[in-house]
């Protein structure tokens, strides 16, 4: 069998990066990826400001018991005089830090009375004043071509001014889902018939990463269904996801479908448990991973070996998240002779690494794991695990974003 670590690297090397950027506005851009790197235009703060609300000063005009009358109140947005000698200048968080001024004096710290001014503290030298460029400097790097834009970068890049920016087109996925035996969710099913979990499931995953999906298809098993689909989503689809059909059972359908399109496709028996089979195809010069049926395996390989491809197609700088660690929580020793993924939930304190409680159920057909789990633990093949050992972690908010 294949090696997982092999194959992630493999399925991660067959996407191609974009190519193609656009012009996207800033307030549009939330989860697009950079197509260039950015650079501050302006120092941030673009000048000197007070960072509470209070009083300007010269500190040297400071004296024990000194009052010092108030020159002006100036608030954010408005233009301050230049400080007088022995004179106070009333700031509000933001203002201006007036010509002349080195220190602000917290309101809280004053008593006002006919516009002269008491302090109740010694100030301190250069308290309260956010320095102009103490956050950015115009012409440093903000952030890199390949950077997934949230909430953070944006509020950054809007600082400096920027309306829109340069990102990679969106990465379009077609999802094909196959078999006679499945239904959609809301219509009739008889009896030997299951709902079709697996359609819904990589949309939302595949959506959850920012991808466009084009189209979630199903196609029965015969030839002349599963040709149809895949003559739409190749051509309208970067990157499609079929999930089951690639067995060697009387109806499975996809090899044979894949290569009558003039497409080739490599089986794989990755040594991974849930999750073995996984096929990585290509056809019409476009890439096609097709998935074990079972929505746990299917949910397993896309968030292990599928991410990793979607975010090189996608232009991401960062292709492989942190491998995280933590220390597992079992009565029995744990003995697989796959690497096995277990469905955990990380309980952090403050004492060191989460423990990963394993799911008491790890069957494949158990999907009330998936909602369950907050990530997989690996268990690595033909070793045994014991209660409080150290196993990778692949947590689910970082290996599905």
């Amino acid at each position: 069998m294949l090696d997982f670590d092999v194959a992630q690297s493999r399925l991660a090397a067959a996407g191609k990066p974009p190519s193609i950027t656009e012009a996207c506005s800033l307030n549009d851009a939330y989860g697009r990826v950079l197509g260039q790197t950015l650079f501050a235009t302006q120092d941030l703060p673009p000048a000197d400001n007070s960072a509470m609300d209070g009083y300007a000063l010269r500190y040297a005009d400071y004296a024990p018991e000194c009052v010092l009358p108030v020159q002006q109140r100036c608030y954010a947005g408005e233009l301050p005089e230049a400080l007088q000698a022995g004179k106070t200048i009333r700031l509000f968080t933001g203002s201006l830090m007036p010509e002349g001024a080195d220190t602000v004096v917290m309101q809280e710290d004053t008593v006002e009375a006919d516009n002269m001014l008491q302090f109740r503290h010694i100030p301190v030298r250069g308290a309260h004043v956010r320095l102009r460029g103490e956050d950015v400097r115009a012409g440093d790097q903000l952030f890199a071509k390949g950077t997934v834009l949230g909430a953070a970068q944006i509020a950054l890049l809007a600082s400096q001014g920027y309306a829109e920016v340069t990102v990679y087109a969106p990465l379009n996925i077609g999802i094909l889902t196959t078999g006679d035996e499945l239904v959609p969710a809301g219509q009739p099913r008889s009896e030997e018939q299951i709902y079709n979990a697996n359609g819904p499931m990589l949309a939302a995953l595949a959506q959850a990463m920012g991808v466009r999906v084009r189209h979630v298809l199903h196609a029965q098993d015969t030839m002349e269904s599963l040709e149809s689909a895949f003559s739409t989503l190749l051509a309208e689809c970067d990157l499609v996801l079929t999930v089951g059909g690639v067995s060697v059972g009387d109806k499975d359908l996809v090899k044979p479908a894949i290569e009558q399109l003039g497409g080739t496709l490599d089986l794989w028996r990755v040594c991974m448990k849930p999750g073995k089979p996984v096929a990585l195809a290509t056809a019409q010069e476009k890439t096609i991973v097709c998935l074990p049926g079972n929505p746990v395996s299917a949910f397993a390989v896309f968030t292990l070996l599928v991410t990793p491809l979607i975010r090189q197609m996608q232009g991401r700088s960062t292709i492989m998240p942190a491998v995280q660690y933590g220390r597992i929580v079992t009565p029995d020793p744990l003995y697989e002779k796959r690497e096995e993924f277990l469905r955990v939930q990380a309980a952090h304190d403050r004492a060191g690494l989460p423990a990963l409680t394993p799911h008491p159920q790890q069957g494949s057909g158990i999907m009330s794991s998936l909602p369950w789990a907050t990530g997989l633990a690996r268990i690595p093949p033909a070793t045994q695990v014991n209660d409080g050992d150290v196993v990778a972690y692949y947590d689910l908010q970082s290996w599905l974003a």
